[in-house]
């Protein structure tokens, strides 16, 4: 039997529900401060006009109707029972708290086993995080809020244009776990401003913050973007695949056990990029990024040992008082 080198997402969701769970993607009509003029007109610089997410179902149907068609398909495909209602694209806490309740309104189905909502960490305060506790407790149905973050370097959030800095992060992530909701910080693993230095303190953030889940991505160089435009321009020094991989293995030997890596890399569609994975399929470089791992007897949280008072672990700390 293969053993595990880290905390794979489909094996945490076997165990907690005793057979395969699939995410659906929920198209919410919803944009983001960075782009409507609060923060920013323009977005991060990765970010395309219809925002991160795709394979969605377009957002003039209402939730109920999209979760519909996608559990009637994959639920016919798959013999899926179980599922998780993905609110993706763009800051879907960014909108009158009353609409979110009225989106959420629509979510609960004895089919859906917990919701995951995608926002960033500049679009949670106490009264929404208070409002997302009570919907928790009253509808029985986990939480997990997707928090994008990219990278803990404060000058690469500021290249990127992202709007915020790590301070913002590491608040929403302390007030969302006082209120007991679980976190997903997501991650660029490869932005060319960062070095190895910036990767294993991404990990090292996230297993301070005791994150419960991480998901990872390469840097995806999207059409009519800030990005696509550096690029064009030879402006931007990428990093290869093997760069990428490199990073992923040294991530994960820094992340804590505990936490649940929800993807090694993920994937973007062909027709809206310019460059996406280095022409690659995902499961390739994951398959890669899990072959490495085995050769070198490498597996997550082989170097976690930096928490809980380092330096004093050679001292008796038997209690005296």
């Amino acid at each position: 039997m293969k053993i595990l080198r880290y905390n794979v997402y489909s094996q945490y969701l076997q165990q907690c529900y005793g057979e395969k769970v699939y995410k659906l993607p929920v198209n919410l009509p919803v944009t983001c401060p960075n782009r409507d003029g609060v923060l920013s007109q323009g977005g991060c610089i990765f970010c395309g006009a219809e925002g991160t997410g795709y394979e969605h179902l377009e957002n003039t149907l209402s939730v109920r109707e999209q979760l519909q068609i996608n559990m009637d398909y994959i639920g016919k495909k798959y013999k899926a029972k179980k599922f998780i209602a993905y609110l993706q694209n763009f800051s879907n806490t960014y909108l009158p708290l009353a609409k979110l309740e009225a989106y959420l309104e629509q979510i609960v189905h004895p089919q859906i086993v917990e919701i995951a909502i995608s926002t960033r960490p500049d679009c949670l305060s106490d009264v929404y995080i208070e409002f997302l506790k009570h919907w928790q407790r009253q509808t029985k149905k986990k939480i997990t809020i997707e928090l994008g973050l990219q990278t803990v370097n404060y000058h690469t959030l500021e290249k990127i244009n992202r709007g915020h800095t790590l301070a913002e992060f590491v608040d929403s992530v302390m007030r969302l776990h006082k209120k007991d909701i679980a976190v997903c910080a997501h991650l660029i693993l490869d932005l060319p401003w960062d070095n190895l230095v910036d990767v294993r303190e991404n990990a090292k953030i996230l297993s301070a913050l005791q994150v419960e889940q991480v998901k990872l991505h390469s840097l995806y160089i999207v059409k009519n973007t800030q990005l696509a435009y550096m690029y064009k321009n030879g402006a931007l020094a990428l990093l290869t695949k093997e760069d990428y991989i490199e990073r992923a293995i040294l991530f994960l030997q820094y992340l804590h056990e505990s936490i649940v890596v929800q993807r090694l890399i993920g994937r973007a569609p062909k027709e809206n990029t310019l460059l996406v994975n280095w022409n690659t399929s995902w499961w390739k470089i994951k398959e890669a990024i899990e072959q490495i791992l085995e050769e070198k007897d490498i597996w997550q949280g082989k170097k976690c040992n930096y928490l809980n008072g380092k330096a004093l672990k050679n001292f008796s700390q038997e209690v005296t008082y």
